[in-house]
Order: C-alpha cells, then structure tokens, then sequence
C-alpha cells in the first residue's frame, strides 16, 4: 500500500529541462515582471489606478492559467474572469499612453503563452513500454449509435471507418456487446475499437484483454473520460481512427469489481445513489441538489459502508466512497476528475465521512472551490486491492457512470498492464493531471525550477 496522500509511489526520474523549455520559463517570469513594471512606471503618481490595475493583471494571469489546465465548466468560467479583468485593466489604462496599453497586454499573453511552453506537454510522464506499432491488419470498430447523442452519426463514423480500412460494426437493438467483440476476435480482428460512451468501452476492452487484442478507444460518449485520460482530443472524434493505422502502443491498467472490469472508477455512497435516479442523466445538477441533502443532511440516515482504512485497520467508514483504476486528481465529488498516469497497477481510494449538523458547510466550500482534498473528512490512498462490505442486502455502486446494485462483499482489484491501447501518433497522448500544475502558485514554482535546470516536479 502506498502513502495515504494517494501518490503513487516514484515513478521514472524527470529528464532535465531542454534549453527551450528553460528560455521559455524565463520569458514568462520576465514578462510578468515587465507587465507589472510597465504599469507601476504609469500609475506611479495615482496609487489608486496602480494597485486596481496590478491586481487586474494578477487576476488576468491566473485566470488565464486556470481556463489553461481545466476543462468544462471551469475553463468556461476563468476564460470569463480573465477577460473581463483584461478588459478592465485596458480600460484602467487608457489614462496612460497607447503604447503602454499595447505592451501591458502583450506581456500578459506573452508570459501566458510562454509558461505553457515551459511546463506544457513534455512535462508528462512518459508511459514505460510505449512503442511505435504498423497499420492494423484486420481492424474492427464497434459502434453504439445511441452514445453522446448520436455521435456516430453526426460524425459519419461508419463511412470513416470504412476509407481506413476498418470493419464497422454498427449495434443494434438488443445486441449483446461482448458478443459481437467476441465474434470479431473469433474472425481474426488483431485490433478492435469501441466507439461509444466509458461503460461499453470497458465492455470491450475486456474482450480486448482476455485475447491480449490492441484495443481503440473511439470517444463517441457524452464525457469520455477514459479517452480524456488516454490523451485523446475529445473533440475531434474522427481522428481518434487513425488509431488503426500507424500508431503508438502501450499497456495500461484495469481495474475489476468482481467480475465486472471497469475503466474509470466505481462510487459508492453518496453520490452512487444520486447516479441510481430515473432524473439524474438528464438533469445532473438539479438531482445532485435535491437528492444530496436527503443523504447528507442532519436527518439523513448513515450509510452502512464497511472497508480497511488507509492505516490498515478495520471498521472504516465513509459516507462517500471512490475507488478508481488508477489516481484521480479530484477537485470535487462527482468522479470527473483526471489522472497522471494508468500504468502504476493501484486502485485510488478516496473516502468522504460527514458529520450532518456540522460539516456540511465546509465541504460545500471545498466542493465550490474545487479543493474537496482540504475537506478535514476526506482520506485518499493507493492499494492493489480493496474490500467493501454492508449489512444492507444491495449496495447502490455507479460503475463508469452506470447505476447498478450488488451484493456486498464488493471485492475490488487492479489488473496492472492488463490492455494494450493504441493511441494516434498525433494525439496529445497525456492527461490534463500529467501536464497541469494545481494552480497558479505552484506554475510559478513550475517555471522556477525549471529556469534553474531542474524538472518542474
């Protein structure tokens, strides 16, 4: 078992910066510097404007670090804040000269785009064992032409499919999945994809491993995040495909629950109920803030969830319970976070334990800040496997976003390097988790070091 912070333990030592990474950590740095030095040389002689205008800029610069490194909602909202403290702050300076409106807001973009140079994309962690592989020979990619709302469709995947090469296999009503990725297999399939949402896609990545099959992932679901993780472009869905012909391949974990193989994580508690309402796919939000204080509010009825703690002692409990294939980094409850790496062959526990009457109001706080880890009830740690048991007959359990009920035990366990994935050449290749810095403060610290010729981390 690894350390209760939930790291997974030390990975391949970090290369030393390249001499661009370095020049351009330092470019950031100094325009920075110059940004807010520009400023004070204007506003020296009215400290009102200077101080509003610095802090604009401030907010500006992390605001635009934060849309960056985040994704959905978040991105939406700092790219928000950051424009509007841009405008501002150019608003603020048209008291000064021209040309010292242009170069304030040049340093600003300048030192943004020079710090994702400097800490962007070879920053990830490499996979250990990725290699470059040929075209597939005999390449199948099943289609649920019910995902993402008809992804498949609006995005012409069976015609696409075809041009390279690759058999199509379009579901139909009342197929069973795994037989279909059977019968490709059975044909000779050396490789077979999934183009749908992360519950049918680890439905075929364990036909995929059982035969020890490459296996394509296809983001035609809603959120897709086993592909964010993968380091796909969930927005070019087509390009995934070329997946099937030169490519890289590597071995990355699963994770089992009984029998059943997940991809990304497995919830109890909670938010597993929330996931078991008729309401909640359609209205997420509005379920979670309707069923969520029936579950934690000062009457709510305690969960029976039994399980090892981090320190190795029986008796646990948690009102919140993730266990994931891999190590999320969490901002909040509700899973959709992003992991580093899928390679270290660990489950990710993380718990949440509530007292109703008294800590509702901090763990909202850390839920709206996107900070759940300073929440003083949560716990999070790594081990191969995990055991949860209850005195309740079924067990509510959202399994890759999929509501089922279980009886316990609910044996868990990591399938270390148990499926081989192709990934485009092109693709980014890495999680947001395995290039992002926490937040502003520690991209700072990120540049620092490496202008000193030292890994970011």
């Amino acid at each position: 078992m690894n350390a209760p912070d939930g790291s997974p333990g030390a990975g391949p030592a970090s290369p030393p910066p390249s001499t661009a990474r370095r020049l351009a950590a330092g470019g950031a740095l100094l325009a920075l510097l110059a940004a807010a030095a520009v400023a004070v040389a204007t506003f020296v002689r009215d400290p009102l404007v200077l101080i509003l205008v610095v802090l604009l800029t401030v907010i500006t610069v992390v605001a635009a670090w934060t849309a960056l490194v985040n994704h959905g909602g978040r991105r939406v909202a700092a790219s928000v804040v950051a424009v509007v403290a841009l405008a501002a702050a150019v608003a603020l300076l048209f008291t000064g000269s021209m040309l010292r409106i242009v170069a304030v807001v040049a340093l600003v973009l300048v030192a943004t785009a020079a710090a994702r140079v400097a800490i962007g994309h070879d920053l990830a962690h490499g996979s250990a064992g990725a290699r470059s592989v040929g075209r597939a020979r005999q390449g199948v990619l099943i289609m649920n032409p019910w995902s993402g709302g008809g992804k498949v469709e609006r995005f012409g995947l069976e015609q696409e499919a075809r041009q390279r090469g690759v058999e199509p296999v379009v579901l139909r009503r009342g197929d069973d999945l795994q037989a279909l990725a059977e019968q490709a297999v059975a044909k000779g399939a050396d490789v077979i994809g999934m183009a749908g949402g992360d519950g049918s896609q680890a439905l075929v990545a364990d036909i995929a491993r059982r035969h020890d099959v490459a296996f394509v992932c296809v983001p035609a679901g809603t959120r897709n995040h086993f592909a964010l993780d993968l380091g796909l472009d969930r927005a070019d869905v087509t390009a995934a495909l070329d997946a099937y012909d030169s490519a890289v391949e590597r071995r990355i974990d699963l994770a089992l629950l009984g029998d059943r193989v997940f991809v990304n994580n497995a919830s109890l508690g909670a938010y597993a109920t929330v996931v078991q309402s008729d309401a909640y796919r359609d209205a997420k939000l509005a379920t979670a803030a309707q069923v969520l204080p029936q579950l934690l509010g000062p009457e709510a009825q305690r969960l029976d969830l039994r399980f090892t703690r981090a320190d190795g002692e029986a008796g646990g409990h948690a009102d919140v319970l993730l266990v994931s294939n891999g190590v999320y980094r969490l901002g909040n409850l509700n899973g959709f976070g992003t992991r580093e790496r899928m390679d270290a062959g660990v489950l990710g526990v993380v718990t949440v334990t509530v007292d109703r009457a008294r800590d509702m109001p901090s763990l909202l706080s850390a839920e709206a800040s996107g900070h759940i880890e300073r929440f003083h009830g949560y716990r999070a740690w790594t081990t191969p496997e995990f055991e949860v048991d209850s005195a309740d007959p079924l067990v509510d359990v959202g399994v890759d976003g999929e509501a089922l009920q279980l009886a316990p035990p609910l044996r868990f366990r990591s399938l270390p390097g148990a499926l081989r994935v192709r990934t485009p050449v092109n693709a980014p290749g890495v999680a947001p988790a395995a290039v992002a810095p926490a937040g502003f403060q520690d991209a700072v610290t990120a540049l620092l070091r490496v202008l000193g010729g030292q890994p970011a981390r």
